[in-house]
């Protein structure tokens, strides 16, 4: 309680690090604090992910990043943002989670909870949310979701060799996913609501995942939809008729969504139907003073709109701002 912060970012991600590193710069100190690992999203994203940008869209704090293919993958960006929070010397509390927030402008407390159950609490002028939006899957909201064979994020493929696989979703994430996993050996079903895979799938998965589907490699049911979840097998309808699939594992690759609750309990005010929330275009600050929203969350439900290539700039929107306001306090 002794330490006295003029910034508390929430989120240890590329954004969150981008605003940290730009109010250090402006000559402020920032305390960033993250439920899970530095850059939590990026390292729960699949082992063998390549980005769909180049390095330099990446890159926070002017620090140029390198990698050895055109793309960078998952472990070029995670070397990239650990090297970063170094060379900054970043202050960072990982591994603890934001249970409340108390106070107001100048003077907040930021209260957390660690896995063993410590608390802790830290004194601030301001807070920066920048939460992102990986932690909560969008949920299907049917029997047995919770079931050990089903899960909402897809790792690596080696373990399903010969096994049946059902993938639900249409988007990048569901086409990669169906892809590699074909690639390595398993059987795989790809289920999705729609009558054709998502608009915005990568240029270069496309051809492939749509030739598969037609070679009958990969299975494809569109226009389907799950209604039961299983043990080892999922409940499909499609149109009229109804299918029972076998699944030794089930990928519900349906995308994810900020956390609106932690931000309504912030106070922030969210627009009923997209979710987006009330702040200042220029400034970031939301409606409740002193609190700066960045990155995805601030693009409500509309998370394809913001990505860490624009998303790593709001940090410099904040930091001026704040500098700005102690300029005008002195």
């Amino acid at each position: 309680m002794n330490d006295f912060y003029d910034a508390i970012c929430i989120g240890a991600g590329p954004t969150g690090l981008a605003s940290a590193i730009e109010i250090k710069r402006a000559g402020m100190r920032p305390l960033v604090i993250d439920k899970g690992c530095l850059c939590n999203s990026l390292y729960h994203y699949p082992v063998n992910m390549v980005f769909f940008t180049t390095p330099e869209l990446l890159e926070i704090g002017d620090i140029p990043m390198t990698c050895a293919t055109e793309k960078p993958t998952r472990m070029d960006a995670l070397k990239y943002y650990r090297k970063t929070a170094e060379h900054f010397q970043l202050e960072m509390r990982l591994y603890e989670a934001v249970t409340r927030v108390e106070g107001q402008d100048e003077h907040f407390t930021v209260h957390t909870q660690t896995g063993n159950g410590a608390t802790h609490a830290y004194n601030c002028r301001k807070i920066v949310a920048a939460t992102g939006y990986y932690d909560l899957p969008n949920r299907l909201d049917v029997p047995g979701e919770d079931l050990p064979h089903v899960s909402h994020y897809y790792t690596e493929p080696h373990s399903f060799w010969e096994q049946d696989v059902v993938v639900v979703g249409g988007k990048n994430s569901a086409a990669e996913a169906a892809l590699e996993l074909y690639r390595c050996g398993a059987r795989v079903t790809l289920v999705h609501r729609r009558a054709e895979l998502g608009q915005n799938i990568k240029y270069w998965v496309r051809p492939d995942i749509e030739n598969r589907i037609r070679a009958g490699q990969i299975k494809g049911m569109f226009e389907s939809h799950v209604t039961r979840f299983e043990p080892f097998c999922v409940s499909v309808q499609n149109k009229n008729h109804s299918h029972k699939l076998s699944a030794r594992h089930v990928f519900v690759l349906t995308g994810y969504h900020p956390d609106f609750e932690f931000l309504r309990r912030l106070g922030v005010t969210l627009e009923s139907q997209t979710n987006k929330p009330s702040l200042n275009s220029e400034t970031h600050e939301s409606n409740v003073p002193g609190i700066y929203l960045a990155g995805v969350i601030i693009g409500g439900n509309a998370t394809s709109e913001i990505f860490i290539e624009n998303g790593r700039f709001h940090g410099k929107q904040i930091a001026a701002a704040l500098a700005a306001e102690s300029r005008k306090a002195r």
